[in-house]
């Protein structure tokens, strides 16, 4: 396992330790209380640590190598935690819709007294915060779609928190009671966004969507760099999984260029993608070029020069036009 899955592993247990406490702790205070609130948030806590569990399984899944049923990999495992993720912060969303739309309706309704209730929110809303920053923060480093989703998930629950409190302050301040589902709505709206933004990444890869355009102009930036050892490049495709990238071309190079040289100038290539974008495979198929675009010597004046029997064994490119084609 590489330094990068076992960060990533690392951090996803975290998750689920974290949650597993935040559970158990919520659960046990709200039965010494009897309140159902402080009970309702230990399932809410279980709801994370459900979500836990989907994103480390990801992970570790995501880590196994090519096999015959995979040969591209299990990266988009993650891809898929990802989106299961973003379902159940929509759902959070939802439940905050369907609670503050009816306060906003009716007048803001009266506010209960949290007690030790919002002692338990507040520590839980800390410990959240803490957990998925972290998750954040080591999921955008690894490329890892799952524990952002996750890291995402935990901070939904700080949002929720923060906007309770939040209100409770208002309207001690000004008596307007209208502006804790005002808030709550606010924070759902929020947390929306963040659903539909995991999706549509998460989508992007299930889907084969190319990279984005500034990781492709790295492609043809060292394609560009090695130019003058091959005659155009074409069918350049790009996708991710998970946080794999895959990139395929086709790279027509002089007809008499030996085999050997060929795969030299491939390995060349795509060490130096690898070396540019992490996590990426390159494929790179070669194809010999017609006689008639075969790029001749301007500084030789054999006959044959150009015509698919150079006596060098193949025509150095040095009339080849500057520009490289896709």
């Amino acid at each position: 396992m590489s330094d990068v899955q076992n960060k990533k592993v690392r951090v996803a247990r975290l998750s689920i330790l974290s949650n597993t406490c935040l559970t158990m702790g919520k659960l046990w205070v709200g039965l010494t209380m009897g309140s159902v609130g402080v009970i309702s948030e230990a399932l809410h806590s279980g709801l994370d640590l459900v979500a836990s569990l989907i994103a480390f399984m990801a992970v570790r899944q995501s880590g196994k190598p090519a096999d015959e049923s995979h040969p591209y990999g299990h990266g988009k495992f993650e891809n898929l935690a990802g989106i299961i993720e973003a379902l159940l912060i929509l759902v959070a969303a939802i439940g905050i819709f369907t609670q503050s739309v009816p306060k906003l309706l009716h007048g803001g309704g009266e506010l209960e007294a949290l007690g030790l209730g919002a002692v338990v929110m507040g520590a839980s809303a800390g410990i959240n915060w803490i957990v998925s920053r972290v998750l954040i923060k080591v999921g955008e480093e690894t490329e890892s779609p799952a524990l952002v989703a996750d890291g995402w998930h935990l901070r939904t629950d700080v949002y929720t928190s923060l906007g309770v409190f939040i209100g409770i302050g208002a309207i001690k301040v000004t008596g307007y009671t209208i502006l804790d589902p005002l808030i709550a709505i606010a924070v759902g709206l929020l947390i929306v966004k963040a659903a539909v933004d995991l999706i549509r990444d998460s989508m992007s890869s299930m889907l084969d969507a190319s990279l984005p355009q500034e990781e492709e102009e790295v492609i043809k930036g060292v394609l560009t760099n090695h130019a003058d050892k091959f005659l155009e490049y074409h069918g350049l495709r790009t996708r991710k999984a998970g946080p794999n990238r895959h990139v395929d071309l086709h790279l027509v190079v002089p007809r008499h260029m030996p085999i050997s040289s060929a795969h030299l100038l491939c390995d060349r290539i795509e060490a130096e993608i690898r070396e540019i974008l992490p996590g990426v495979e390159v494929l790179i198929h070669t194809e010999p070029c017609e006689a008639v675009e075969e790029p001749r010597d301007i500084s030789c004046n054999a006959p044959s020069c150009g015509t698919g029997s150079c006596v060098k064994g193949r025509c150095p490119v040095q009339n080849k036009k500057n520009d490289v084609n896709q």
